[in-house]
């Protein structure tokens, strides 16, 4: 739902005409950033590439990668939102800008609850 979410909000400010051409690069820019980026780690679990290379923690850069790119996406739909003047491509553009944030946020809560108590699990058997 959040890569939706994300290329959802990118067509919609793609396809609209622009009021500020720096406040919408930028959240073009997080998006596909974003959606590339969850493309690469989703390479990586498909083919079991961390499995090779153990010297990066993996649940950490992801944990990193959606930290960093929520709080990028929050700053780039606040400064869409600010910018839209009530056109409707943007408006909506920035809407799916804040959903992506909410359900990202949801995934990294979610996310480190279940790696918390699976680790403080383990520890005891």
């Amino acid at each position: 739902a959040f890569q939706i979410s994300l290329l959802v909000g990118f067509i919609s400010v793609n396809s609209s005409p622009w009021t500020n051409y720096s406040a919408y690069s930028y959240f073009q820019i997080v998006t596909m950033c974003d959606l590339v980026m969850i493309l690469f780690f989703y390479i990586i679990h498909i083919f079991r590439i961390y499995r090779k290379l153990t010297c990066v923690s993996w649940p950490l850069a992801e944990f990193l990668h959606y930290l960093i790119g929520t709080i990028l996406l929050l700053i780039a739909s606040i400064v869409a939102a600010s910018n839209s003047y009530n056109f409707t491509g943007l408006v909506a553009g920035a809407t799916f800008g804040f959903l992506a944030t909410i359900l990202c946020v949801l995934s990294i809560w979610s996310s480190y609850k279940v790696s918390c108590i699976t680790q403080s699990t383990s520890k005891y058997h």
